[in-house]
């Protein structure tokens, strides 16, 4: 059963995140996963006024999606956000 990580993010200069943007996609793809959704293009349909970045990731299984997550390299990679931005994760079991 599919799993799903959801990110919602606010960075304060874009510019400095590219490093941490160049390094995770080989490693959501090293945990079977893909992305689905990677957008600042948010339009609020319901609730409070979202005006964050989204992304979301697909993984074969709950398990994967905490392995990435937990992995020591996606761990190393995470500090390249600090003090740059506000990252709010979630993972959720699928269908």
């Amino acid at each position: 059963m599919s799993a799903l990580i959801i990110f919602r993010i606010k960075v304060s200069d874009p510019s400095l995140l590219k490093e941490y943007q160049r390094k995770v996609p080989p490693l959501v793809e090293k945990h079977k996963g893909k992305f689905l959704v990677r957008s600042d293009q948010v339009t609020t349909l319901e609730g409070p006024e979202e005006n964050r970045r989204i992304v979301v990731i697909e993984f074969p299984e709950l398990e994967d999606a905490k392995g990435f997550y937990d992995s020591v390299e996606y761990k190393e990679a995470k500090k390249l956000r600090e003090n740059i931005s506000e990252f709010e994760c979630i993972a959720v079991q699928g269908i």
